[in-house]
């Protein structure tokens, strides 16, 4: 008798707990807005702690936006983003595709080494410049732009 209740136990607070999680995504995406900023045509939009599906997909949302305001190019800086699991690489891959899709480019800032080759492995730096940091970036997002007469 004594195993059934700690396993009824068990059972009640997984409920609990996948009940509470539920009530609180609504509020804790509102929260957890994509910090990012202008600079001319170029838009920063800064990665969190942790990429994935729901931290990706608030990025890539943030990332149409600032390409449908008129960016021409995108900053994404991961100075905070410790871990990048699958299906955040896939978001970035459609974040990259977009982009190109509107003529943009792509530039990941900040990011740390066990990161970077991770998009060395899979084939990402391929498809963006990395930068050591944001005032990198955005340096070479104006000197690469005056070249080709923008």
């Amino acid at each position: 008798m004594s195993l059934k209740e700690p396993q009824t136990k068990l059972y009640a607070t997984a409920a609990q707990t996948k009940v509470y999680a539920t009530k609180e995504e609504p509020l804790a995406d509102l929260k957890s807005n994509v910090r990012s900023h202008t600079v001319g045509t170029t838009a920063v939009v800064y990665a969190s702690d942790y990429l994935n599906k729901l931290t990706g997909e608030r990025i890539e949302r943030e990332c149409k936006k600032q390409l449908d305001s008129g960016a021409r190019a995108l900053v994404i800086d991961f100075s905070d983003t410790e871990l990048v699991n699958s299906i955040g690489i896939s978001i970035l891959l459609g974040i990259i595709d977009i982009a190109e899709k509107n003529g943009a480019l792509v530039v990941f800032s900040d990011v740390n080494n066990e990161t970077v080759q991770l998009f060395e492995m899979l084939g990402l730096t391929r498809h963006v410049v990395l930068a050591k940091d944001e005032e990198e970036a955005l340096t070479n997002l104006s000197t690469s732009s005056k070249a080709m007469g923008h």
